[in-house]
């Protein structure tokens, strides 16, 4: 394709993530408020424990297992969770778990690589979700929390409904510019990488191919069902299967509009650190996924 043409793909692989994930945020906005009014704080801080409990990590990252979220609509999600009062490291644990560890990711994980690197990848992104999110808490990351204000959180005036959309609204004021910044910006690099570059740089030949594809696949957002497409296209063109694994991780675990969400809620040191986790797993994830097969 010439560069107009490449434009124009990348214009419109713009607004499809641009309009899905909008749509998922409202919904996923609309749900955390109904649970914020309907499940009072105590009940949901004695549930996923208190500040720095395993037990409440692990149940984070349970949660974050189950829900069919990206690494986009995990954000109202997590922030509910903060202004709620929940452990910080049971809300660090649903962040990490939820976008790699939930039911579509492991299905094409299943399809790509087959139930033994699945169940090894799985045990691995399970574990690593509940020590990111302890060790999060005891490093004192809290204090990198934006106060970000969520009138629907703090006002109880309205009906129960008024106040769900209310926190709805507000979270989506606060977060939209974020989201369309960070998918425009992806849309972008997603348009003008191609699957031949990728190729080149971390293909079997170069020994740092695993760490290189887990940078490329940091900016980019893949979606659900471009994961089997993408996979089988560099895998038949050659390209390592723990390097495949590596870049699928580093792009389901995070993206540009994540990363320009999470600046909406955490200062930079803690995005900083929140990336390099996602980094350091893809990488080892890739390394094993290398070794066992």
């Amino acid at each position: 394709m010439n560069f107009a043409e490449t434009l124009l793909a990348a214009g419109q692989y713009f607004l499809i993530i641009a309009l899905e994930l909008t749509a998922l945020f409202i919904v996923v906005c609309l749900i955390v408020g109904a649970l914020n009014v309907y499940v009072p704080k105590e009940k949901m801080q004695k549930v996923l424990g208190h500040s720095g409990s395993v037990r409440g990590s692990v149940i984070g990252a349970a949660f974050g297992a189950i829900t069919p979220f990206c690494s986009c609509s995990t954000i109202p999600v997590t922030l509910g969770f903060l202004k709620s009062g929940v452990a910080f490291s049971s809300a660090m644990s649903f962040l990490f778990a939820s976008p790699l560890l939930n039911p579509v990711i492991i299905a094409m994980m299943l399809v790509i690589f087959g139930p033994q690197i699945t169940v090894v990848y799985a045990v691995l992104m399970f574990t690593a979700a509940v020590l990111i999110g302890l060790t999060l808490e005891r490093l004192g990351f809290k204090k990198y929390v934006k106060p970000v204000a969520v009138e629907g959180m703090t006002e109880e005036t309205g009906t129960k409904m008024q106040r769900i959309v209310r926190f709805a609204w507000t979270t989506f004021r606060q977060m939209i510019p974020y989201l369309l910044l960070g998918a425009a910006i992806g849309a972008f690099i997603y348009g003008f990488l191609p699957a031949d570059w990728i190729l080149a740089v971390a293909g079997p030949q170069n020994l740092f191919a695993i760490p290189i594809a887990a940078i490329i696949g940091i900016p980019l957002y893949i979606r659900a069902e471009t994961i089997l497409p993408i996979s089988a296209a560099l895998l038949s063109k050659g390209m390592g299967v723990g390097t495949v694994a590596a870049l699928l991780i580093g792009g389901a675990g995070m993206s540009i509009p994540e990363i320009t969400m999470l600046s909406a809620i955490f200062k930079k040191q803690f995005v900083l650190v929140f990336v390099a986790t996602i980094f350091i797993a893809a990488v080892v994830t890739g390394l094993v996924v290398q070794v066992i097969v």
